[in-house]
């Protein structure tokens, strides 16, 4: 357990770094779509490390920089992929079915686009894949309270019977199965543009 605290830890700084990077890449040149695409991916990233509200707030930066991407180049796949899993996280933030899908719609609609773009793209085909079975997901955690005790904000479920405890854990398990392959996702254009950028890596543990 200690050492996943670590590895926690040290995504998180990297991320930091990273958002801190992009904005002055972005002070310098605004329209720099890959600069864009990358902060987006980060916040999008930063956004797991947040609960409620904040976790929000942090996804729709994300979906206003990938726009502004977008606005550069119409025609960026990554963006376009990236601003899918956007609408995703959002999506399984709210708790309402019908608002919740009206964000599942544009998810598929923009990993649809990022796919035409690239069809031979397999991240790109399973997303969309995965956007399909995304709202009977949503309708499963939000029926049995799931998402709002793994997104809850503050420590209100902090009695420390030993029941609740694991029931916490179930919920936070279900937390990274839905974001899983989001931030895993996410994940690997954030570190591949990173290390592109040069910047350097994580501190080793």
């Amino acid at each position: 357990m200690e050492m996943d605290m670590s590895s926690d830890f040290d995504r998180l700084l990297f991320f930091e770094h990273a958002r801190r990077t992009a904005e002055a890449t972005y002070a310098k040149n605004p329209l720099d779509a890959d600069n864009l695409t990358r902060w987006g991916g980060v916040l999008l990233e930063l956004s797991q490390f947040h609960n409620g509200p904040d976790s929000k707030k942090m996804v729709q930066e994300a979906i206003d920089k990938l726009e502004e991407a977008l606005v550069v180049n119409s025609e960026k796949h990554d963006a376009l992929w990236c601003l899918g899993n956007a609408y995703t996280s959002n999506a399984f933030l709210i708790p309402d079915f019908d608002e919740a899908k009206g964000y599942f719609d544009k998810a598929a609609h923009y990993f649809e686009q990022a796919y035409e773009l690239e069809p031979q793209n397999e991240l790109y085909k399973k997303s969309l894949e995965v956007a399909s079975k995304a709202p009977e997901l949503h309708v499963e955690i939000h029926k049995h309270g799931l998402a709002q005790q793994a997104m809850a904000s503050g420590p209100s479920a902090s009695t420390s019977t030993k029941k609740q405890s694991t029931k916490k854990s179930k919920s936070s398990d279900l937390k990274y199965d839905i974001f899983g392959w989001v931030i895993l996702a996410v994940g690997i254009v954030a570190w591949v543009g990173l290390a592109k950028s040069n910047m350097p890596p994580p501190p080793p543990r």
